[in-house]
């Protein structure tokens, strides 16, 4: 059996980032751990629901590490390989890293699915990590009854340009990198209304690198304060926590969001994941969606797996910044601003 006559989103119940535990479950999961005490040099760590945890080795030099796994998310191993490694790096680039190393995370179903399967998800995802000059140096596989992968990212950032989420300034204007959909896009998929080729932009999207630092001039990375990336607790998650963890509040001007082509059909067709009204769920005490529809706060609530990151800069910078990445990310859009903190932490106009 080859690889190409299996079509993965049909192996599991949900996939990619809409498969992550819901952000209220997870919050009241972890209130109940006891972490270790943490060290002097760990500069951030999981309290603030960032991207990644951040170590201090030298004045100059200090550690991104962060880790990222999931079901399939579409049909063909080797996308589903580079949308896995392109999401698990994502998190590195988000703090203002680079990655350097990654480790292969596997659960995979000897007895159901040939080898063949796994060499090309393994192959999608060297082919990312080598186009981020990051080194593939191995990982741990188990047998399950499931397909899963995944990457643990080991990078470097300077410890004085650290792109935190607890960092927006109230001035700031907000950018957004990528357009949003992924998730009812690829439930669509899910669902055998469409092919993948019908949805190639959102997976081409996916299998993106967010890396903006090649692209940035001194002057631009100097101009962004804080940073996350729009994962699977959608816009609408991680605009919040952004916005609690900095201690402010955003405006966001909901026409100029990003969202792919065909996206409001598909939500008026109902194709939806959980993750949709648990998202929903998770923000609604926070978040003021004024006159908005039903059907265009569910795009605001749709799981990104390999979203795009959102940026809060420097309210001079921001025009200038969009048009030195607009040749790698063409939704890249100034979408809102960061005001001082108020009752609603995000606020849709």
């Amino acid at each position: 059996m080859q690889s190409e006559s299996i079509a993965l989103t049909q192996t599991v119940q949900k996939g990619g980032c809409a498969a992550k535990v819901a952000a209220s479950e997870l919050r009241k999961i972890l209130q109940n751990v006891t972490f270790p005490k943490p060290h002097n040099e760990l500069l951030v760590d999981g309290g603030l629901f960032d991207d990644a945890a951040i170590y201090k080795v030298t004045d100059d030099v200090a550690m991104v590490q962060t880790l990222d796994f999931f079901t399939p998310i579409v049909d063909t191993p080797r996308l589903f390989g580079r949308i896995a490694a392109a999401n698990a790096l994502s998190d590195v680039y988000a703090m203002g890293g680079l990655p350097k190393t990654a480790m292969g995370i596997l659960a995979f179903p000897v007895a159901t699915m040939p080898d063949s399967v796994i060499v090309d998800v393994m192959q999608g995802a060297s082919d990312i990590i080598a186009e981020a000059n990051a080194n593939f140096v191995g990982g741990h596989s188990i047998d399950d009854d499931t397909l899963k992968f995944g990457l643990s990212v080991t990078g470097f950032v300077n410890p004085k340009k650290v792109w935190s989420n607890n960092k927006a300034q109230a001035g700031d204007l907000l950018v957004l990198t990528k357009a949003l959909g992924t998730g009812t896009m690829t439930a669509a998929l899910k669902r055998r209304e469409v092919s993948e080729s019908d949805i190639s932009e959102a997976t081409a999207s996916m299998a993106t690198l967010n890396n903006i630092l090649d692209f940035l001039s001194d002057s631009s990375k100097s101009a962004i304060h804080a940073a996350t990336d729009i994962t699977g607790f959608a816009f609408s998650g991680h605009s919040m926590q952004l916005a609690k963890a900095s201690e402010v509040s955003l405006k966001v001007n909901y026409e100029a969001l990003p969202v792919f082509r065909d996206v409001m059909t598909f939500l008026e067709k109902g194709f939806l994941t959980k993750a949709h009204r648990t998202n929903a769920q998770y923000t609604e005490n926070d978040v003021d969606f004024g006159i908005l529809s039903p059907l265009q706060r569910t795009v605001l609530h749709d799981p990104q797996t390999s979203g795009g990151l959102l940026l809060s800069v420097r309210r001079d910078q921001a025009d200038s910044l969009v048009k030195e990445i607009k040749s790698k990310f063409a939704h890249a859009s100034v979408i809102g601003e960061v005001t001082p903190a108020s009752v609603k932490r995000v606020a849709f106009v």
